[in-house]
C-alpha cells in the first residue's frame, strides 16, 4: 500500500513510518517541520516540507496514494484564549486542506490520530446512584485535598471507570475541541465523499525519540528531567489520579492495524488506543524513578491546577475486537525502560 503520512518527522509519525516501511509499505512523509517542535531542523531524508493547510502544494503529492496516516497537529493544551486561533488553524484547517485535496485525488481511506483529551472527564460512578457525571472540582475541596470529585447527587466520591468510545465528547481547552473538529470534519468527508476514516484515541504516548522541552514532553518526560537534575520528581494531587501511558511502539501498531481495517469501515469509527493497564501518577513517578541511574522516591506535592481532571482511562476492547489491536508493552516496564531510553535533542529557536 502506498500511504502518506502527515507529521513523518515527529516524535509518532516517525514510529508510525517506521512500522509501515516494517511491514513492506511504501510511505510518503510530509512535515511543516513546525518550529515549536522542531526547532530550526531541516526535514529528515525522505521527508517533503510541506504545511497541511496550504491547498495548492497538495498538488501531485496525492498521485498514486492509497490511503492517509494525518498525525499532523500542534499539541498541548492551549490553555491561553490567544492560542485558539493557532489551533483551529494548524489542526482544524490543515484536516479540512487535507480531506477536500484527498477528494479532488480520489484517496478515500484515512487514518486519524486524535486523542483521549476529546473525552474531558472519565467516567465516573456513586456506589449508591450509578454513572454520574462530575462538576468541575471547586477550590474548597481542592484546597483540603477532597481530589475525588463528589457525586451530583449525595456528595459521595465518585470512582472511576473505564471510558468507552460511545462515551459523550466534551473537550476542555483549545486542543481537545480542535481534536474534536477533526474527527467531525473527517465523519463529514467520509459520508459525503464516500471515504473511510478510523479516528484513533491516543492516550498519554511516551517512548524513545520523545522530545525534552515541547508540548510532547508530558508528566513521563517531567519525572526524568527531574531525575536528571538530581530532583526527585514532584506529584500533583495526592498522586492517585489514573491515566493510561501507551508506548510509542504500540501506537505505531495500532496505526497499521488501522491502515489495514480501515477500507472494511463504512464511514467513521474512533478507538481508544491505551495500554489496558491504568496506573496512578504517583506508580508512574516511582516506576521512572526505578529506570533511573539515580532513583529518588517522589514528592507528593497536594499542589494542583485547577481545571486539570482527576481520572481519564480508557477501555481497549472495541480496539482489540475490531482492529485486533492490543497493546504488547506495560507501563511499569515500559516506563522505567524510559527512563534511561534516548530523547530527542531540546529543541533551540530557528
Amino acid at each position: 500500500m502506498r500511504v502518506l503520512v502527515t507529521g513523518s518527522a515527529g516524535f509518532i509519525g516517525t514510529a508510525v513510518r517506521s512500522a509501515l516501511e516494517a511491514a513492506g509499505h511504501e510511505v510518503i512523509g510530509v512535515d511543516l517541520m513546525l518550529a515549536q517542535a522542531h526547532g530550526a531542523a531541516e526535514p529528515p531524508p525522505g521527508t517533503t516540507r510541506l504545511d497541511v493547510r496550504d491547498a495548492e502544494r497538495w498538488d501531485g503529492v496525492l498521485d498514486g496514494v492509497d490511503a492517509v496516516c494525518h498525525q499532523a497537529a500542534l499539541v498541548g493544551a492551549g490553555v491561553r484564549v490567544g492560542d485558539l486561533p493557532l489551533y483551529a488553524g494548524l489542526n482544524d484547517l490543515g484536516t479540512a486542506a487535507l480531506l477536500a485535496a484527498m477528494h479532488a485525488a480520489g484517496v478515500r481511506r484515512l487514518v486519524l490520530a486524535s486523542s483521549m483529551v476529546v473525552y474531558g472527564e472519565g467516567r465516573y460512578d456513586c456506589p449508591a446512584h450509578g454513572p454520574r457525571e462530575p462538576a468541575v472540582r471547586s477550590f474548597a475541596d481542592l484546597d483540603a485535598g477532597r481530589f475525588d470529585p463528589p457525586c451530583p447527587d449525595c456528595g459521595a466520591p465518585l470512582t472511576w471507570g473505564l471510558v468507552e468510545e460511545s462515551a459523550a465528547l466534551a473537550p476542555r481547552n483549545a486542543y481537545a475541541a480542535s481534536k474534536v473538529a477533526q474527527e467531525h470534519y473527517s465523519a463529514a468527508w467520509a459520508r459525503q465523499a464516500g471515504g473511510s476514516v478510523v479516528a484513533l484515541r491516543y492516550h498519554n504516548v511516551y517512548g524513545p525519540g520523545m522530545p525534552r522541552d515541547t508540548p510532547y514532553a508530558g508528566v513521563a518526560a517531567m519525572f526524568r528531567s527531574s531525575l536528571e537534575r538530581g530532583e526527585p520528581p514532584r506529584v500533583f494531587e495526592d498522586g492517585g489520579q489514573m491515566r493510561d501511558f501507551v508506548h510509542v511502539d504500540d501506537v505505531a501498531r495500532a496505526n497499521l492495524r488501522a491502515l489495514e481495517a480501515v477500507g472494511d469501515v463504512d464511514g467513521a469509527a474512533a478507538y481508544n488506543v491505551c495500554s489496558g493497564r491504568p496506573i496512578g501518577i504517583r506508580e508512574v513517578a516511582e516506576a521512572v524513578s526505578r529506570g533511573a541511574a539515580a532513583p529518588a522516591d517522589p514528592v507528593v506535592t497536594g499542589e494542583y491546577r485547577h481545571g486539570d481532571v482527576r481520572h481519564v482511562v480508557a477501555s481497549p476492547e472495541r480496539a482489540a475486537r475490531e482492529l485486533g489491536f492490543r497493546a504488547a508493552v506495560g507501563p511499569e516496564q515500559g516506563l522505567a525502560a524510559f527512563a534511561t531510553a534516548p530523547m530527542r535533542a531540546p529543541v533551540t529557536s530557528p
